[in-house]
């Protein structure tokens, strides 16, 4: 499951939206036990565990995008678009508090 979500950030400010974005996520979803280790400047493998089954995963900061590739089993596929939507509105609301100065 790959998904990009557009900014127009410097990288750090980018970096700064996807570690707060991740971080309010593993705060309200705690029982999905989110973890992001940051490999590289740019990187982070994450991981979720749903319906007792592990998914792991990359997050990126690109230049001009925050991306995520999340392995997904067939049977969790049903839930791929709601993991997506609620992945954007994350992703998209920290952006935006780091273009008005919030973080």
């Amino acid at each position: 499951m790959k998904h990009s979500v557009p900014h127009d950030l410097g990288h750090d400010q980018a970096k700064k939206a996807a570690e707060a974005a991740f971080a309010s996520y593993a705060e309200r979803f705690a029982k999905y036990k989110p973890t992001a280790n940051w490999t590289s400047p740019d990187r982070a493998d994450i991981s979720f565990t749903a319906k007792g089954i592990t998914l792991k995963g990359v997050l990126e900061v690109k230049p001009a995008s925050i991306d995520m590739d999340l392995d997904v089993p067939f049977l969790l596929r049903p839930f791929k678009e709601k993991a997506l939507g609620a992945v954007d509105r994350e992703i998209t609301a920290w952006v935006g508090k780091a273009k008005r100065g919030e973080i």
